[in-house]
């Protein structure tokens, strides 16, 4: 992207939204209802499989973060992609990074619609949906500081309510307080094992865990829109995957210390589960406000994202429809882009309470599947950027180096794959990943012939 005033986005995100918009991206509803069934699966392991997982995701962030400090005014990290891998993988991870979002945001607003019925049981969830929409368009088209600020309050929310539990965790060991299972306790932890299901268990819980990390790549989507991005984003990145490691291992490790593992329910919240059981009786309005908060924070993510990758795929673009959506408010926000992505997620949301359940599932499961070809798609991108770098000779420039560059990257690639390999064997992630598969390829079946079309 030129760097005309006209043409650059606002740089209205503070450190501090930054911070929490990836961090908050992090923490979603999977934590708060979907933490027990990781538990059963893996067990007391799951602890290293968020450690193993969080440590790829660190490095993936750095490869992102020397790549977007190459160049603060690139709109999107497809930009790099482009840059390094050609136009046409560049196409693929763009649109196909847009349709991950646009599948999140309709389950999220579907999701949201019915944790609003726990209160208005007679209101219908589609239009609940829309109301939400609405008013997290109109948060996204008035500045960009102003969907920071949401963000930001929606994360805290998020990271309360994990710091309670891992408070309440720790009173309760301290006090050695007697559960319906026994005594609260570390040693509830191992109390059957380490690996109690075993390496199977262990290895399933890879889909569930890697998956619980996407998004926290949306840095890379605001390095244009960052006051400072020089300082921001290299501390955004140091910083985050700590903090998320901390809430995910704190508040699973609260969680096994409280109940032994095998009394942590898998069909409800365990938070609820573990408020409940301290004797406060509004658990499950507090936790259903809480997930409610995780959706909406999702929701206005993708909102935020599908824009502005629209607005990147389309800047520049020959088009009419092309130059109206790749265009910039005057308040430097690319608010046609954010409209027709919207617009696209409400029709999808309204379609959806017409689609059987498992085709609903299928669209979601092959748009989480495809994070994996994304994030591996970044990591080759920083490969060749390193290259090129070193062919330039231009090492002692770099001010925020990849650690243990080329190993750190290849580690990466290999844990994407080794996650991939996971998928095989369960039939509903096979399907996803078949599926995801079949998407990549005929997105750059049709890139392939519609660049031969306009060669002719």
């Amino acid at each position: 992207m030129e760097n005309n005033d006209d043409e650059q986005l606002s740089r209205g995100l503070k450190n501090r939204h930054v911070q929490l918009i990836a961090l908050g991206g992090t923490i979603g509803t999977g934590l708060f209802l979907g933490a027990g069934q990781s538990i059963h699966l893996a067990g007391p392991s799951i602890i290293l499989a968020y450690l193993l997982a969080g440590f790829a995701c660190f490095l993936l962030m750095r490869a992102l973060g020397e790549l977007l400090l190459s160049d603060v005014n690139s709109s999107s990290f497809v930009h790099f992609i482009k840059k390094y891998l050609g136009e046409r993988i560049g196409f693929v991870i763009g649109w196909t990074y847009w349709t991950c979002w646009i599948a999140i945001a309709m389950a999220e607003i579907t999701a949201a619609g019915l944790y609003i019925q726990f209160w208005l049981p007679k209101v219908p969830i589609w239009l609940t949906g829309m109301v939400i929409l609405l008013i997290l368009f109109l948060v996204n088209i008035f500045a960009v500081s102003a969907f920071g600020e949401t963000e930001f309050w929606f994360a805290i929310i998020k990271i309360v309510a994990i710091i309670a539990l891992i408070v309440i965790g720790v009173v309760l060991v301290v006090m050695h307080y007697k559960t319906p299972y026994g005594h609260a306790s570390l040693t509830n932890v191992v109390s059957d094992g380490f690996l109690s299901n075993g390496w199977r268990g262990f290895f399933l819980s890879f889909q569930m865990v890697l998956f619980s990390f996407a998004g926290i790549e949306m840095i890379g989507m605001t390095a244009s829109e960052t006051m400072d991005p020089e300082i921001t984003i290299p501390k955004s990145i140091n910083e985050v995957p700590t903090r998320v490691l901390l809430f995910y291992i704190g508040s699973l490790l609260a969680l096994m210390s409280i109940f032994p593992w095998r009394h942590v329910s898998p069909s409800e919240s365990p938070f609820v589960q573990v408020f409940s059981g301290i004797g406060i009786n509004s658990a499950a309005t507090i936790i259903n406000f809480v997930v409610l908060t995780a959706a909406l924070s999702a929701c206005n993510s993708s909102i935020f994202t599908t824009g502005r990758m629209l607005f990147s795929l389309t800047f520049d673009g020959k088009s009419k429809l092309a130059k109206r959506v790749g265009k910039l408010s005057k308040r430097q926000i690319p608010v046609n882009a954010i409209m027709t992505s919207t617009l696209i997620i409400a029709v999808i949301v309204i379609l959806s309470i017409f689609m059987p359940g498992n085709v609903f599932s299928f669209i979601s499961s092959v748009a989480t599947t495809c994070f994996l070809f994304v994030w591996g798609m970044i990591v080759v991108a920083h490969i060749k950027y390193r290259k090129e770098v070193a062919k330039n000779h231009e090492e002692k420039s770099l001010t925020f180096k990849m650690p243990l560059y080329p190993i750190s990257d290849y580690f990466v690639l290999a844990f994407l794959v080794f996650v991939g390999i996971i998928l095989i064997f369960k039939t509903d992630t096979l399907i996803a990943l078949v599926g995801s598969v079949a998407w990549l390829g005929s997105l750059f079946i049709f890139k392939t012939f519609s660049d031969k079309i306009k060669e002719d």
